[in-house]
């Protein structure tokens, strides 16, 4: 079974429109904006043009654009520093704006989302031995993307 055409779009003035509401749906970063623009058939001269326009018409701004990624990280996914900085460089964001954008996060918050996602996890962790339960929690942890010494000073101060 064929799938079906993909239409592609030359003229620039209706990838700017296709842009413009592209973007406006949510925040987007510059590499997915070309990416897609380049995903619709058009030229490197036009979608150099377009982005340049989409910025000017503050349709794309990549400040907006990884505050909005480390709070949705953070808040719905609970997602550590490390990994939400791994995300943004994926997304071919400056290392400025992600070191701005991850100061965003506080402290406390920070902490208790640690806190609570080791706790929950602890729930579901079978093993007896101390150590090996706690390194299993320190993992996760890990993979959730928070850094090894907040994660083992939570397990220390918790008792779990």
């Amino acid at each position: 079974m064929d799938s079906p055409k993909k239409v592609k779009i030359t003229d620039q003035a209706v990838g700017l429109k296709k842009a413009e509401h592209y973007c406006a749906y949510q925040e987007r970063s510059q590499q997915e904006v070309r990416d897609k623009l380049y995903e619709w058939g058009l030229y490197t001269a036009a979608i150099e043009n377009i982005i340049i326009q989409l910025i000017e018409g503050n349709y794309l701004n990549e400040e907006r654009f990884a505050n909005a990624y480390v709070r949705g990280k953070f808040n719905q996914k609970s997602w550590g520093r490390i990994k939400i900085k791994q995300g943004l460089k994926q997304k071919n964001v400056s290392p400025v704006l992600i070191k701005k954008a991850l100061q965003t996060i506080d402290l406390s918050d920070y902490m208790a989302a640690l806190t609570r996602l080791i706790e929950k996890k602890a729930n579901t962790v079978t093993e007896k031995n101390t150590a090996k339960r706690n390194y299993k929690l320190q993992q996760y942890a890990l993979s959730r993307g928070f850094e090894p010494e907040l994660s083992s000073e939570v397990l220390k101060n918790s008792e779990l």
